[in-house]
């Protein structure tokens, strides 16, 4: 199985807006680029934005800004090659309705179909305002802090410690064995059938490497001995940068043995029991959205089918 990988077909690694961050700190151009005509603003509120329906996807509903409510907080997105500046304004609640076809929705629904540029605005625009709503006080001294650099920086109004948006890093792995069959397992809670690749978090003085044999350990009992990067892909529900990783068992250690905490069953499948298994509708793969589905994907070696898409 090749790693080769091709971050386009990783929904929510797609972008389409430089970030420019040199003007973050620029409070003349901010305002200036706020109040220019062509500027584009997102309202955005826990987590949703309004969208609309085409035949072709999901598009963002974006409104000038001088269009924009008044409250809310500011975020700067970032800037196009055509020179449209794009902000996120996030608020308790989204505006009234656009239009009878708006509708809000969020990354999971729509986020596979958005365009290139729309997702990636979502993307950074819901990280921002999640981290935002949870971060009002200082972590250092408990006085609260304040929003600067275009949204992307917290300053305590005490004793001016800056704090920066949270990222969690987490391996998500599709792990072969010897006679190249891939180790799924699922959660007690998830839907009747549903797989998909192991995962978690990365301990604090770890290496990637050495989260991905821990968590497959840990969770199946069985012991990697190669382990190899595809790609990465934020996840922001709520702060996770997920890093896809593919690796081989050690032929000593493929028995599995359940944690029974972090998942209630796992198992080897051959590309044949997989397909059979969908085939059936007794397996149902990692959702379109997922980093797990490209992985897993990759190994089977085609697209798969789209009857299994959910």
């Amino acid at each position: 199985m090749s790693s080769a990988s091709d971050t386009r077909h990783l929904a929510l690694a797609r972008a389409g807006v430089d970030r420019a961050a040199h003007h973050r700190f620029d409070e003349p151009w901010l305002a200036a680029a706020w109040s220019h005509p062509t500027t584009k603003v997102l309202p955005i509120a826990g987590g949703e934005a309004f969208v609309v329906d085409t035949e072709l996807g999901s598009e963002l509903v974006l409104m000038p800004s001088f269009e924009a409510p008044d409250t809310g907080d500011r975020f700067y997105l970032g800037t196009d090659e055509d020179g449209v500046s794009y902000f996120a304004l996030a608020g308790e609640s989204l505006p009234g309705r656009l239009d009878g076809d708006a509708r809000p929705a969020g990354l999971r629904e729509v986020g596979a179909s958005l365009s290139d540029r729309d997702a990636g605005l979502l993307v950074h625009a819901v990280a921002l305002e999640h981290w935002h709503r949870l971060h009002s006080f200082c972590s250092r001294c408990g006085h609260r802090t304040e929003k600067a650099g275009a949204g992307h920086v917290r300053r305590c109004t005490s004793c001016a410690a800056e704090h920066y948006p949270r990222t969690d890093p987490a391996v998500i792995m599709l792990i072969t064995d010897e006679q190249d069959r891939c180790l799924l397992g699922r959660q007690a809670i998830w839907p009747e059938g549903r797989w998909s690749t192991l995962a978690g978090f990365v301990e604090p003085g770890e290496s990637i490497e050495q989260a991905v044999a821990r968590e497959v350990f840990e969770e199946a009992g069985v012991r990697v001995s190669d382990v190899e990067y595809v790609a990465s892909q934020p996840w922001p529900f709520p702060s996770s940068l997920m890093l896809g990783f593919v690796g081989r068992a050690d032929p000593a250690g493929t028995a599995i043995t359940v944690d029974g905490e972090e998942l209630a069953e796992a198992r080897w499948f051959s590309r044949e029991e997989l397909a059979a298994g969908m085939a059936a509708g007794e397996i149902l793969p990692p959702s379109g959205i997922s980093i797990a589905r490209h992985l897993v994907e990759l190994w089977y070696g085609e697209p798969l089918p789209a009857a299994a898409r959910w």
